[in-house]
């Protein structure tokens, strides 16, 4: 078995099976790069209502495809996280590397006209801490990100149902419950980022 290339690679990952689709993980990137707008965000969230959501991030791929689109070589990777490093003084903005990612993981500053991707934070990503389903975590390789995902999608057909005789059922006060409870969850993280950026001006 071939080594990997980077040896100490790590990308965010989602379980679609948990995620609600909140862009909560938006608003926590978005805070932590001082950014105004969750539009901007190095990690975007894909809503295909009803019961699919995910979020996508830069992987780090071990064969960068955006590395090698760009024709202004603005782009290179750190030699052992695999973490993309955008040069703002080369990068142009033409979106050669958001048509070249297959992973949908790097995308163009609105405000900037740069190509922007996640760096992890520094290594503890905001998106995967204020994650109010636990959705995110950092894996390693993309077999373990797919598995996350194809076990969600088989999870689908059964959760389909699940709604479906819920509804039918006219089962309101538990479907409430459950809807009370991840409110509960989302405004509990809204709260701490709120405290957060609070504290980062003072």
């Amino acid at each position: 078995m071939p080594s990997a290339k980077f040896i100490q690679r790590k990308f965010v990952s989602v379980d679609p099976s948990k995620c609600t689709g909140c862009g909560i993980c938006e608003y926590a990137c978005s805070q932590e790069k001082d950014e105004s707008n969750p539009l901007q965000s190095r990690i975007r969230v894909v809503r295909m209502k009803p019961l699919f959501n995910f979020a996508l991030a830069c992987r780090s791929c071990e064969d960068a495809k955006c590395v090698t689109a760009c024709p202004e070589k603005a782009l290179s990777q750190a030699e052992a996280t695999g973490i993309l490093m955008i040069d703002e003084n080369k990068c142009k903005g033409c979106d050669w590397c958001v048509q070249a990612c297959e992973q949908g993981g790097i995308t163009i500053n609105a405000e900037t006209g740069l190509a922007i991707a996640c760096d992890l934070c520094g290594g503890e990503p905001q998106c995967v801490e204020f994650c109010p389903e636990e959705a995110l975590e950092l894996v390693a390789t993309d077999e373990e990100a797919e598995k996350r995902f194809n076990d969600a999608i088989e999870k689908m057909p059964a959760q389909c149902e699940e709604m479906t005789n819920a509804v039918k059922d006219r089962n309101w006060k538990v479907m409430l419950a459950e809807a009370e409870d991840r409110s509960m969850k989302v405004a509990d993280k809204l709260e701490k980022l709120s405290r957060k950026a609070r504290e980062k001006k003072k």
